[in-house]
């Protein structure tokens, strides 16, 4: 008569479904023979599902009969080891004078990690990563001590679920947004993109000197359907085009400790 619904997209670690920010139950049939449809208020992305009852009839045992319907989904991802990124250049002409938006999914067992990175002249650049457990984006125009934004959200982002992450730039207004959570604000300082560099690194700094910082951890995990003012990163990489090039950090520490399998043979970068 009542159920709950978990989904999981390896069959280890499992998701309940929420709806109005509460675990959400599902009402059933109260007999044999009538049809209960419930349609998600939202939808989710799993390989696997897992029905838990609540109720049912007392002057019997527990059974129920489901469909579950869906729709197709494209998927592209990468599985980066913390020792690789992705560097995408592009030209001046592709630039998108109005707008500029960043859009990928993650999921990571590593509570730090470069997802981001893009530099330019005089310290200025963009940068998000993963710092103990929250997603921070960091907007530096020049001046650190007064040009500069550090934007914090999410929690216990390390679970190895996937997250979705979307930033949105107009000029110097800036929409961030992690899973549902979505932070506005007003960047200071005018942002000049002929002060930036025409690519942007994905799962690390190939070479951390140029953002003016200490070299920071690279990104161990998986993305999935990585776009850029429209453009599918993941899928130029798989196809070898020539604007999208493979870094490699080479360790000079201890190796990472826990690594993400995004597919059945993980490697340093897998398509």
């Amino acid at each position: 008569t009542s159920y709950l619904l978990m989904f999981s997209d390896s069959g280890r670690n499992w998701k309940q479904y929420h709806q109005e920010e509460i675990i959400w139950a599902f009402s059933g049939n109260t007999n044999a023979d009538s049809v209960v449809h419930n349609k998600l208020q939202h939808s989710i992305k799993a390989r696997f599902l897992r029905f838990v009852p609540l109720d049912w009839n007392p002057n019997g045992r527990i059974g129920m009969r489901i469909e579950v319907y869906g729709c197709t989904y494209r998927s592209e991802v990468a599985d980066f080891d913390g020792k690789s990124c992705l560097l995408y250049r592009f030209s001046q002409k592709s630039m998108t004078a109005l707008k500029d938006v960043i859009s990928l999914k993650f999921k990571t067992m590593q509570s730090d990690g470069i997802l981001l990175h893009r530099g330019g002249q005089n310290g200025d650049h963009i940068t998000l990563e993963l710092v103990k457990g929250k997603l921070s984006l960091f907007i530096n125009l020049g001046d650190a001590k007064i040009n500069s934004a550090n934007i914090t959200l999410g929690s216990l982002l390390d679970d190895q679920h996937w997250h979705s992450v979307l930033i949105e730039h107009f000029n110097n207004q800036v929409n961030f947004t992690v899973d549902k959570h979505s932070r506005h604000f007003h960047a200071k300082g005018e942002l000049n993109y002929s002060d930036l560099d025409y690519e942007l690194s994905f799962g690390g700094i190939p070479l951390p000197g140029k953002s003016g910082s200490l070299p920071r951890k690279n990104f161990c995990g998986c993305f999935e359907n990585l776009y850029y003012n429209g453009v599918n990163i993941i899928d130029l990489a798989k196809r070898r085009k020539p604007q999208i090039y493979i870094m490699v950090r080479i360790p000079t520490g201890r190796k990472s400790q826990s690594q993400v399998s995004c597919n059945n043979n993980p490697k340093l970068l897998n398509f």
